[in-house]
Formats: structure tokens, sequence, C-alpha cells
């Protein structure tokens, strides 16, 4: 079986939001054995909207489009497909009175014309409940071909995919077996594993791939294959990630979709009743944003804050503005001093601590720019690394991140908190 995903927005195209949606149900179709041939993004025109569809049954099995079913003029999806399946609107009053109960529940401005109109449906599509929003969700089936329109709103469009669109799927057609297994590594660059596992990636079955992701002080190895036998896709495909362990062992976090390294943080502190606080200067919170990302981080991370300035690191964290005047606010004394002290404020078990120069310019900085220093502290000790992560800002910023999880994740081994 495979399947088209098609984006419809000016928004996508323009570059003024990033096409999440896609990524999510490229993810949930592989994850039942449905592979994704193609994703397109289009813009709202329905001439451009009828030629993609025109283009994708022609491929594919499954056909997913998103967005474009809003209240307004410039949403033209539910029309043109009223118009490609010669079908006409009607009222449904189950979706009326959903929209009414929502406006009447949860909506300050009172409910108009416009919205009462997403209730008109086309009368040949199965009707797919969007308990979270306004816009229907509608299924056809035209020459053996399935089309699935969803609202573009990605809390609305998860929901349905997950509840109402995959459940039917499932039943529908018959699928192989599509399974992905991927390995996070920290620590090491992706040329570095390459060499270290060259034998072992040599030796692998034909019908089992790898490939690797790297991301700033991340690297992902994706091990693939697909068949009928479920259970035989997974022996083989973890026979191979046990055969990597010796290999590179000391960098494996886990597998992605099972675990990520801020859930095993979360783990980790949890079982151990352990807490954590951060002072972050050039990530500007990046790595709080991250573990609070997890659900159920509060009853581990106390908090952190965002020192940017000087000033700031004086008067909020009590550094001493003569240990900055001599060091440089980029420095190992001056991280150490911020991991010690944002420890005390927030009276935890283990605390993290980044300054460093992102540039584009120094700022209050000596340091050159792409110098990051990240300290930890705990009851046992305090310690600084220091590192380069090149000239760029982003780059700088999300490898300090990544690479503020590793070291944490390092240390809370070398404590005792966890078993190595």
């Amino acid at each position: 079986m495979v399947s088209e995903i098609i984006s419809i927005g000016d928004e996508i195209l323009i570059g003024q939001i990033v096409n999440t949606n896609a990524v999510f149900i490229a993810k949930e179709l592989n994850k039942i054995g449905i592979e994704v041939e193609q994703i397109t993004s289009i813009s709202d025109n329905k001439e451009k909207i009828v030629k993609c569809l025109d283009h994708a049954k022609k491929r594919v099995n499954i056909i997913i489009i998103t967005g474009g079913l809003g209240p307004t003029n410039d949403d033209l999806t539910k029309h043109t497909l009223c118009s490609y399946f010669d079908d006409v609107l009607i009222k449904n009053e189950k979706v009326l009175s959903h929209i009414e109960d929502m406006f009447l529940k949860y909506v300050p401005t009172p409910i108009n014309d416009k919205n009462r109109e997403q209730a008109l449906l086309p009368s040949k599509a199965k009707i797919l409940k969007n308990k979270h929003g306004t816009a229907s969700g509608m299924w056809f089936e035209k020459d053996d071909v399935v089309f699935i329109s969803l609202p573009g709103v990605p809390f609305e469009m998860k929901e349905i995919i997950v509840n109402e669109v995959i459940p039917v799927l499932k039943k529908k057609f018959i699928r192989t077996n599509i399974l992905h297994k991927t390995i996070l590594t920290y620590g090491l660059g992706e040329s570095v594993i390459a060499e270290r596992i060259e034998t072992w990636e040599n030796n692998l079955p034909e019908d089992i791939k790898l490939a690797y992701l790297p991301n700033l002080g991340r690297v992902r190895l994706r091990l693939s294959s697909k068949g009928d036998d479920e259970k035989k896709l997974n022996d083989d495909i973890n026979n191979q990630i046990e055969k990597l362990y010796p290999l590179i062992g000391e960098i494996i976090v886990g597998l992605e979709d099972q675990t990520s390294i801020e859930e095993q943080l979360l783990n980790f502190f949890k079982k151990n009743n352990k807490t954590l606080s951060l002072a972050e200067s050039c990530t500007g919170g990046q790595v709080a944003s991250r573990i609070t990302d997890i659900p159920g981080s509060s009853i581990y991370f106390k908090g952190g804050i965002v020192p940017y300035n000087s000033k700031i690191k004086n008067q909020i964290l009590n550094i001493p503005m003569e240990l900055i005047n001599k060091f440089s606010v980029v420095s190992e004394q001056v991280a150490k001093r911020m991991a010690i002290e944002v420890r005390k404020m927030f009276n935890s078990d283990i605390s993290l601590a980044i300054t460093g120069t992102a540039g584009p310019s120094k700022g209050e900085s000596k340091a050159s720019i792409g110098i990051v220093f990240i300290a930890i502290a705990s009851e046992k000790r305090v310690f600084s690394e220091e590192f380069n992560f090149g000239n760029h800002r982003e780059r700088v910023r999300e490898r300090a991140a990544n690479k503020a999880f590793e070291l944490l994740y390092n240390e809370i081994i070398n404590l005792g908190i966890v078993d190595t």
C-alpha cells in the first residue's frame, strides 16, 4: 500500500509555518505498513488542487489532504472536493450541533453564518468527527483510491488521524509490515561512528537498511526492513542492534519512539528522588523547554533561569562582578559559579549551567564566537567543560543544548544515580 500526503496552504509555501502535519501523518502511516511515496505542498488554488489529485490518484492507493477547511473565503478544499467528486453540500445537523456547542462553551465571540456553514458538507463523503474544532474531516472513495481531507490545525488533525483514520485503514487494507528502529547516540560524530561500525554495517542482511541521521552533536542510526512476518522483522533488527553495543555502546542512549534522552532523565531522577535546576545563558532556555516538553517533568525539574546579561548574573545569581571582569562572562569560573548558585537558589540535587558566545558578535564576552562552557554542580563535585561549536548562531545554541543533555546523562551515571 502506498500513499501521498498533500498539504494545502500558501503559508507553507512562503515559509510562514513548518509542515509538521506531513511528518506526523507519515509516521502514523508507516507504523501500520503504509508507505508514503510523496509529500506535496500546494497553494489554496482550485485548479492546482485538482491537478495534484489527478496526478496522485494514478500513483497511490491513499491520498491524505490537510488544510483549507476553515470558514473564510481563502479556504477552498471542501468546495473543490465537492466539485471534484460531482457532489453537493448538505447541512449535517450533528456537525452543526457540535459547532454551536463549541461556540457556546469555549468561544467568547458569538457564532455567525460563516461558522455555521462549516456544517455544510459533501453528501457523498463519510464525515470524520473533529472533537476539537469546527472543520470536519472527510473520506471519499473513487476508482479504488481513498481520499481523506483533514483540517490543517495540528492538534485537530492528529486526533482525527489517530482515532478516525488509522483504525479504518487498518481494517480496510491488507498491508505489509514496515519496521523502523532508530538508535539515539550522543557524543561522537557521524564519520567516527561509521568507521567504528564499518564491519558490522557491511555484514547487515540485504533486507535491513541503515541510514545515518546526524544532527549537531547527536547521531541517529535508523535500521529499516519490511516483510510479512512482524516477529521476524523485530527479531532480526533487535539482533543487529545487540551487535552494535560492543562497538558503540557507551554513546547509545536508547531507541527513538521508545525513549528519548529527555524521557530517560525523567525516569532516572524520578526513580531516585533527585531534582534538577538550570541556569542557561546563550541557549536561552532551550534545555528547560525540552525538559518540560515531557509530561511529568515537574516531579524532578524545579526550575531554571535565563540570566542573559552580566548584571542579571550578578543581581539574581550572586555572581561577583569581580569574577566576571577578571575571567570574562564566558569562562570556566563563571560557569561553575552559575551552577553552584542556581543549585542553591532552587535547592536542587543537581544543577546545570551554560554560558557562551553564540554570535554574531561577542557582546559582553571576551571569548571567541562559538565558545561555550557547560558546568554541572552536585553534592559530590562541580566541574565545567569548554567547547567550540563554530560561528553559526543557531548551530552553537542547538549543539550546546544537545551537549548539555549528554553531559547531564553521563554525570548521573558517574554519580551512581543509574547503573551503566
